[in-house]
């Protein structure tokens, strides 16, 4: 009796505690909203997410700004947003950098305590390309050249502890082989030096190599991600190349502060589930080798915490250390 009684008791409160959250969701957005983002300006992200900030802003009648903070792999945005009123009014958006962070850094935030999921914005598949004098036409002629030159050959990447780097590295790890790693300070050096031969080899995002390998300058040996890419439709996955199982996937998600009202949450979510939808963002997405993929908060829950597993894995298996 006792015990219905306190329920009976607390029932007022939880009502007026339901009803905060209810008009908490209502009134949002009440005033400019701040996307913070862990890429640079130009960036492919920033392209897509500049373009999802105008439709917010027309949809909601409030302005939506985007704020660039790329340094320190992108652990400064997700700093920025932590420590913001967890009130749906700052936003975070990050890539597939921020599952990797957690097993290379020592981190000012915790990954899953301090931060909830909005939905995942969009999938981006990779290229693995080579200089056209590495004599291999495919991933499976690659493996074999490595094995039967050990420590021989090296890949570029964009710097330590980045995707491309841990896709070196995950690759490596699947096919047995040793293969030199030659970090660069950014994408443009890294591509730089494969196109002059300094390097033998790239994961580059699909619109950066595209180009290069239609010239001739760059051999296309496979995409990443588990299936092929539509701008590329006739090059082949590397599960399918020669190494059953690899599966890289670049992706942008946007999350919020922890202790943001569900009811806002689901709010932002909503809205980015119908701009994602809309033809002119579907065909600015294409055009940057991209993807649409929204999602429920509680899919990219999931899929945060198996990338962050999986990546702990490989930096764990290849003593990957950041610069």
């Amino acid at each position: 009796m006792k015990q219905h009684l306190r329920i009976l008791a607390a029932l007022p409160a939880l009502c007026l505690l339901g009803a905060a959250h209810d008009a908490a969701a209502q009134s949002y957005p009440n005033k400019t909203i701040a996307i913070s983002i862990a890429t640079a300006a130009g960036s492919a992200p920033d392209a897509i997410i500049r373009a999802m900030a105008q439709k917010m802003t027309e949809a909601w009648k409030q302005p939506v700004i985007v704020e660039n903070r790329a340094t320190a792999g992108g652990i400064t945005a997700v700093t920025t947003v932590t420590k913001s009123p967890p009130d749906g009014h700052t936003l975070l958006v990050h890539t597939a950098a921020f599952t990797i962070a957690p097993a290379m850094y020592k981190l000012p935030y915790d990954t899953f305590r301090d931060l909830l999921p909005v939905s995942i914005i969009a999938y981006v598949p990779n290229m693995l390309v080579a200089h056209p004098t590495l004599p291999v036409k495919n991933v499976k002629e690659l493996i074999a050249l490595a094995k039967a030159r050990a420590g021989d050959l090296n890949y570029a990447s964009s710097g330590s502890g980045t995707p491309a780097h841990l896709a070196g590295e995950l690759f490596k790890s699947m096919a047995g082989i040793n293969i030199l790693h030659i970090p660069y300070k950014g994408s443009p050096p890294a591509l730089t030096s494969v196109l002059s031969g300094e390097t033998s080899m790239l994961f580059s995002p699909v619109t950066i190599a595209i180009p290069h390998t239609k010239s001739g300058k760059l051999r296309a040996l496979g995409v990443t991600t588990a299936k092929r890419s539509k701008l590329v439709p006739e090059l082949p996955t590397i599960g399918e190349s020669g190494l059953p199982g690899y599966e890289v996937t670049q992706w942008y998600g946007m999350q919020v502060p922890a202790g943001t009202p569900k009811d806002v949450i689901a709010k932002i979510n909503g809205e980015v589930g119908k701009i994602l939808a809309m033809p002119d963002i579907i065909d600015k997405l294409a055009l940057l080798g991209a993807e649409p993929a929204p999602s429920t908060p509680e899919f990219m829950t999931a899929y945060v915490k198996s990338e962050v597993e999986k990546w702990a894995k490989v930096v764990k298996a290849s003593g990957a250390k950041a610069d």
